[in-house]
């Protein structure tokens, strides 16, 4: 196995006004599966391109290892490939499309049946080993697909948006066996999604990308809890954080409308004019009417058993259209009531409006 690392790595496609990647450092640590993420254009996929060597480096250095692999061909940097869309032979049964890269490799008969065996007991597919493709589900294809990857026994495996074609259902499932086989064999993993659940459910760390430069690099909790700017507090979290614009005020808290956000010590130090504060739709509490909250006006309930999403509107300036509230699956409001919520400090996110940089602790 091996660790990663870019150092300065560039992309530039011929034509385009600016990199698709300006320059990125990263380090993956051995055996670590990292998670790159990121809205659609914001060079995740690009950046595990290049390290597969299906994209060229236009300047900056890329390590497998110790070995500088910037300028290798894909063949020699040892690294395992998985599509978005499977690229399985139709023509070849399930064993035969597994042992195909040690077919090519002049890897003997008996060694190749003995990898592919293996690699099916691991995946649950030793009863597909004689099928072709179109007789399989979706979730069974990717599983072969993995299968192919891991009988080349690489330094690296590099998964480009791999549950993207698999039901909700399906997409949950295999995430788990993805999660459980990488730990199980431990080789270094590079994955690219732009779904951040699969992100945080998947992830040793995850790095955050956005225009092709990394925002935050971090445990998935972190990410959750301490967000370094506004742009990562949007993305992380589903349903996503409630960003509100507010001014600071001289008694330590944030005025949004006539509703004061509480912060903690930290940022009130540091807060100065416009800012945006930050709360998750679980951190809210209901109060009544005259303990000074923000009122909102229930458009929609979703109702998902154990609790429920309350999504409203509220006409104070500098609050988004919708706002979202976590309760109780069993004592949620209705459509068309008007329910107040307040939050404590130490669940709120300061951020400086302008720059989108994090201000408290």
């Amino acid at each position: 196995m091996a660790s990663v690392k870019f150092e300065k790595a560039q992309r530039w496609y011929p034509g385009a006004d600016e990199p698709a990647v300006p320059g990125i450092d990263l380090e993956i640590n051995d055996g670590e599966f990292m998670v790159l993420v990121g809205p659609s254009g914001c060079g995740k996929s690009t950046t595990l391109r290049m390290l597969a060597g299906l994209e060229e480096a236009n300047s900056g250095r890329i390590f497998i290892g110790d070995r500088d692999v910037t300028f290798m061909p894909p063949k020699d940097r040892d690294i395992a490939m998985v599509f978005q869309n499977y690229a399985l032979y139709p023509h070849m049964s399930v064993a035969d499309n597994m042992a195909f890269a040690l077919k090519m490799g002049k890897v003997p008969e008996d060694q190749r049946k003995e990898r592919v065996d293996k690699a099916a007991q691991m995946l649950g597919l030793t009863e597909f080993l004689d099928r072709k493709p179109k007789a399989l589900s979706g979730g069974q294809r990717q599983r072969v697909a993995m299968g192919r990857a891991i009988v080349r026994n690489p330094q690296v495996f590099c998964m480009d948006e791999p549950l993207s074609n698999l039901d909700a259902k399906m997409r949950v499932q295999t995430r788990a066996d993805i999660a459980k086989l990488q730990s199980d064999l431990g080789v270094t993993t590079v994955y690219v999604t732009h779904d951040q659940v699969e992100a945080m459910t998947m992830g040793d760390r995850v790095a955050v990308m956005k225009l092709g430069v990394l925002q935050q690099v971090d445990t998935p909790l972190k990410l959750y809890d301490k967000p370094q700017n506004l742009f990562v507090a949007g993305f992380i979290g589903s349903p996503q954080m409630n960003l509100l614009e507010g001014v600071a005020d001289e008694g330590g808290a944030v005025k949004v409308g006539s509703y004061h956000v509480p912060v903690d010590k930290t940022a009130e130090k540091k807060m100065q004019g416009k800012v945006t504060v930050g709360v998750r739709p679980e951190t809210w509490r209901l109060v009544s009417d005259n303990e000074g909250g923000l009122p909102i006006l229930v458009t929609v309930v979703e109702e998902l058993g154990a609790d429920s999403f309350v999504y409203g509107t509220s006409d104070v300036e500098g609050v988004p259209s919708n706002v979202t509230v976590r309760v109780g699956g069993r004592t949620h409001p209705q459509k068309g009531d008007t329910l107040y919520v307040t939050t404590d400090p130490e669940h709120v996110h300061v951020f400086d409006t302008e720059s989108g940089e994090r201000l408290s602790a």
